[in-house]
């Protein structure tokens, strides 16, 4: 062996005998924590994307299925949702017929993975056999979502069981404090002047839990079309019931309600959002950001 090689080699056991050797070195890598593999969840829409993201955190990878400013009513699989849907490790839906479409994206994925419904436990408001599927515009139902999927987010993954129950607790008291926020201003406006029409009828649960009488030119499916004399009469109805102001949706065109408010001589009061998240950055990208901008834009057009 020659002067230089055996330099070299004696330089190499040195550090060796520094570092412990390549036993130490094997051993170090075994002992390595494995990564934690995020829950892939799919979400029928935004809203409940968001509110499994403040439950799981870390422990979620989470898309919807619906996004922002989607309508969940007309929606239309492609073909990359069913993709999406066969890679999942839990589905999350609202039920209450809302995301009726999944049944048919479950099927011709062949997910046989975990399901939850949001809904679960929540007694709909009804008209005869229609349900409003709506429930998450009142608060205290948004509580039982968050009962709902924690539970569910628990099972899948029952080493961060603990973890996710505390923030699902967590959020629950920001849905309720915001609650009671709402629920003290609306109660400062004159009964008189809770009178509002909005572009499907979407709100009806938030109207029961504060007092607030929605009227609407579409029922509770954003698809649906009313007829001339509807119209017709819901303007009739703004006048003689002098409805304090009229508001557009971020799922909808505005060019109906912009020629109601302008026949039936009320104002735009501006833009609620119902069934969808703004896009992201914007003034209603979580769901607590959309309760908060939908109460303090309906006070302002109450407020008049």
């Amino acid at each position: 062996m020659n002067r230089a090689r055996r330099h070299a080699l004696t330089w190499l056991a040195r550090g060796l005998t520094a570092a412990g050797g390549w036993p130490l070195a094997i051993n170090a890598a075994q002992a390595a924590p494995a990564a934690v593999t995020p829950i892939k969840v799919v979400a029928s829409f935004t809203i409940l994307a968001d509110m499994v993201r403040e439950i799981g955190a870390e422990a979620v990878q989470v898309s919807a299925l619906v996004g922002p400013n989607g309508n969940a009513h007309a929606f239309e699989p492609r073909p990359i949702d069913l993709k999406t849907v066969a890679g999942a490790d839990l589905l999350v839906l609202n039920g209450l017929h809302f995301d009726a479409w999944i049944d048919r994206l479950v099927k011709a994925s062949g997910y046989r993975g975990r399901q939850v419904v949001a809904t679960d436990g929540i007694e709909p408001r009804r008209v005869g056999l229609s349900i409003d599927p709506h429930a998450w515009h009142d608060l205290r139902h948004a509580q039982r979502y968050m009962s709902n999927l924690g539970a569910a987010l628990a099972q899948v993954r029952p080493a961060q069981a603990a973890e996710i129950r505390r923030r699902a607790a967590d959020y629950a008291g920001r849905i309720e404090a915001l609650d009671r926020e709402i629920r003290a201003q609306v109660q400062a406006i004159p009964p008189a002047r809770r009178r509002v029409m909005s572009t499907h009828d979407a709100f009806g649960y938030l109207g029961a839990a504060y007092g607030i009488e929605f009227l609407a030119p579409q029922g509770w499916n954003a698809d649906s079309e009313p007829s001339a004399a509807q119209v017709a009469g819901l303007i009739r109805q703004i006048r003689q019931q002098k409805v304090a102001a009229v508001f557009i949706e971020n799922i909808s065109q505005p060019r109906l309600m912009q020629r109601i408010a302008a026949e039936g001589g009320v104002k735009i009061g501006g833009t609620l959002y119902s069934d969808a998240l703004s896009p992201p950055g914007s003034e209603a990208d979580t769901f607590l950001k959309l309760i908060r901008h939908n109460a303090s834009t309906l006070l302002a057009g109450m407020r008049g």
